[in-house]
């Protein structure tokens, strides 16, 4: 196995901030606290049916929200990584499912960062780099405002300075 191959072996160095696992636990959160209101609502408002069934349904969405929120942001974050390299970009992403991804600096074809409301709240940046692979763009997600400000301005100098047609 050569030095470049070992390289390609080894997860990415860079983990997401530290406040991508307060922001994943808010938005899994959220998600749950709608669909249990919503459940809690019917069981309410609905006479005519059965209420056991709703009471059930409940329990089982309010358990399962909490597992949820409780294992997946930590998850997340163990798993999550990114490194920006001269020749390509490298991360890793997943929770259920990992994938890990390189992509060519030649190959790459734009560099885009985004902020919604909830991630200008935790100081956080998502980047996405577009290429000409089938998989679709590379999402670098919970980075700090800095990083990904200077990643991005980093990875947009080395596309420019990188022979290739992006295709």
């Amino acid at each position: 196995m050569t030095a470049g191959t070992a390289d390609l072996l080894r997860p990415p160095a860079n983990l997401p901030d530290r406040r991508a696992v307060a922001y994943w636990t808010v938005r899994a959160l959220s998600a749950w606290v709608v669909l249990s209101v919503a459940q809690a609502a019917l069981l309410l408002f609905d006479v005519d049916s059965r209420p056991g069934l709703h009471r059930i349904a409940l329990v089982c969405t309010v358990a399962a929200g909490a597992l949820h929120t409780a294992v997946m942001p930590r998850w997340r974050y163990r798993v999550h990584r990114w490194e920006s390299a001269p020749a390509a970009l490298y991360t890793q992403t997943g929770w259920l499912v990992e994938e890990r991804r390189i992509a060519p600096v030649s190959r790459i074809q734009t560099v885009d960062s985004e902020r919604g409301p909830l991630e200008r709240l935790f100081g956080l940046t998502n980047i996405t780099v577009t290429t000409a692979s089938a998989a679709g763009p590379l999402v670098i997600q919970g980075v700090d405002q800095e990083t990904a400000r200077r990643m991005v301005a980093e990875l947009t100098e080395q596309v420019r300075h990188t022979k290739g047609d992006a295709t």
